[in-house]
């Protein structure tokens, strides 16, 4: 307890004096307070490396999985945050409506938006189709919106009622309107954009109402696919899949090749810097390169992509067979002509077509003429005669039927292969996924090379996948030697090329190109969320700049304090030797002869 004194003798100064107070207890005030501000100390680093463990890149492919698990979920349309958007794709023989939402922007001017499609409570695709086609309104265009009531009525009962005024719509009319007229074309056009607003109030304008090219639904499919495998995101800056021709900060994009039945497409990103071409090349490139922003700002150009998109009409697997039977048929009444054969003209005298498994027997019908053949099972046989088909020029960046191909790095790539590229390798060689061209060649011609008999028995036995048929049976040696050699001969992949995987669905679900079609038409969109973020971080933007928030600056104090402390230590034990070495009685004396001139003692 401290003792203090008052003298009134020299009212000029006050006198007061603390009995010396054990240097001990001073040191155990002094190590509770740097107990403090140590356990402060520790927490202000826990709290940071929180936050830095937050921040630091997370498992990109881990959380995209668990993305996609949640879109098996049903939408929960109860959710405000959520915004919705239409497509109907108007095929050649049905017309279909996706419904697709998506949250809020995530404030990343990098990223698109995380584009979904809608499920019910049964955690069921929202989408409906019905036949025929558009075109076949064609004659009656008045009666187009009339044509489309049932899909945008199945759409608007399950868009919220609410949503339904910000609810973009797009109607995209692809193969069956192409082959219109013009005037037939604008037409239907014309009476949806005038009927269908005074039924339905989704947004909707005359701009949102086309026929696209195949050319755009190549660029649409390529959108799709690179955005469900996450290949627009652009967080890892330091991604050694990017070749350096790219944008600094972007992965690296693949490639689709997609045969179907009657056509072959391909798309991929092609660099910046391409080689000087002569005109005509120069030219042709031109209309094959779709050069596009996928960023919500047009200044920005680290968005754009070029990417070379072709369709070859008559190269998907059944158009290729009819070919070939053409092909066949003429060659072999031409050679009969000329030699005075009979070959293929009855079952007892067939022609051997290397391309059939062995012993399974078929006829080609052409009009009037009929050729028998038998299978001989001969896989390279049957892909030198398939050659001829691919109309190859003579040009080092010609492809198929003699089109400009834009140069393809093998050796920094990705393609993944859809349709007929997946049903080739896995629905009876049972090798889909990555590709290994000497791995599917064995086996395509091991399965030639089996008799009819043992494949139809394997196929009874349950050996081939639920998808395979008996037209699949056929027709898969065939198949297989086409694919085979429009990949390799045609659009000159090597044969060790291993960045190829077949494929039917995308992390468990069928990928459409208006999927890419919603998120090219809706890209500028995260400008509005941006803005308003803008708004809100210039409002708090004076505590981010504050002291406190500055939580290094912090740290830094807190430091100052602590090495305070400890000085302050060091100095009070000093002291404290001094005082032991002085003389005990001399202090006691000191003490005394200061009481007696106190006037007015305050104290215990």
């Amino acid at each position: 307890m401290a003792r203090i004194s008052f003298s009134y003798l020299c009212p000029a100064s006050w006198y007061f004096t603390v009995p010396t107070v054990s240097p001990f207890s001073r040191q155990r005030v002094a190590f509770l307070g740097l107990f403090f501000i140590s356990c402060l100390l520790l927490l202000m680093l826990i709290m940071d490396f929180r936050h830095w463990g937050a921040s630091l890149p997370r498992d990109k492919q881990y959380e995209r999985y668990l993305a996609r698990v949640g879109e098996l979920e049903a939408t929960d349309t109860e959710d405000p945050n959520l915004s919705y958007g239409l497509v109907v794709d108007c095929g050649s023989s049905g017309s279909r409506i996706f419904v697709y939402f998506w949250p809020r922007h995530n404030g990343n001017p990098h990223d698109l938006l995380d584009i979904k499609q809608m499920r019910d409570r049964n955690s069921q695709p929202v989408v409906k189709k019905i036949k025929p086609g558009i075109s076949a309104m064609a004659d009656t265009p008045e009666h187009a919106s009339d044509y489309l009531r049932p899909l945008l009525s199945f759409a608007a009962a399950h868009v919220p009622v609410k949503k339904h005024k910000e609810t973009p719509l797009y109607i995209l009319c692809t193969a069956g309107m192409r082959l219109l007229p013009e005037r037939k074309q604008l037409a239907i056009l014309a009476d949806l954009v005038k009927d269908l607003p005074l039924e339905f109030d989704f947004l909707f304008s005359q701009s949102q109402a086309e026929v696209i090219s195949g050319k755009q639904e190549g660029v649409y499919a390529w959108i799709g696919i690179n955005f469900v495998l996450g290949r627009f995101d652009h967080e890892d800056e330091s991604d050694a899949e990017a070749p350096q021709e790219f944008a600094a900060g972007r992965r690296r994009t693949v490639g689709i090749l997609d045969m179907g039945g009657a056509s072959l497409q391909i798309a991929y990103e092609v660099p910046t810097s391409t080689s000087v071409l002569p005109p005509k090349q120069e030219e042709a490139a031109k209309i094959l390169l779709a050069e596009f922003n996928l960023g919500c700002d047009v200044q920005h150009t680290e968005h754009v992509y070029r990417v070379y998109v072709t369709t070859f009409l008559g190269f998907g697997g059944n158009f290729a067979r009819q070919r070939y039977e053409d092909l066949v048929l003429n060659e072999t009444l031409n050679k009969n002509k000329l030699l005075g054969q009979k070959t293929g003209l009855s079952p007892d005298n067939p022609f051997l077509d290397p391309c059939l498994p062995v012993g399974l027997t078929d006829v080609v019908e052409r009009s009037s003429q009929v050729l028998h053949v038998r299978g001989k099972g001969d896989w390279a046989t049957c892909g030198a005669m398939l050659s001829p088909l691919l109309a190859r020029s003579s040009t080092s960046q010609a492809s198929l039927n003699g089109i400009y191909q834009s140069p393809i790095d093998f050796n920094n790539s990705e393609f993944y292969g859809f349709s007929e590229f997946f049903y080739c390798t896995e629905d009876v060689l049972r090798i889909g996924g990555r590709y290994h061209g000497p791995t599917f060649a064995k086996a395509a011609q091991d399965y030639c090379g089996m008799a009819w008999s043992v494949l139809t028995q394997r196929f009874k036995n349950g050996l081939y996948s639920s998808h395979a048929d008996e037209h699949r049976l056929k027709y898969q040696c065939f198949k297989s030697a086409w694919m085979y050699q429009v990949l390799h001969e045609g659009f000159r992949f090597p044969y060790d090329y291993s960045n190829l995987r077949t494929a039917q669905l995308v992390y468990d679900r069928e990928v459409q190109w208006t999927l890419g079609a919603i998120l090219y038409k809706t890209r500028f969109l995260p400008l509005r969320d941006l803005r308003q973020e803008g708004v809100r971080q210039a409002h708090s933007s004076w505590f981010r700049l504050s002291f406190v928030y500055n939580h290094y600056l912090f740290l830094a104090c807190i430091l100052v304090v602590l090495l305070a402390i400890i000085l302050y230590l060091l100095r009070l034990r000093r002291i404290h030797h001094r005082q032991t070495r002085a003389s005990a009685p001399l202090n006691l004396l000191w003490i005394e002869e200061v009481v007696p001139m106190i006037g007015v003692q305050v104290g215990p």
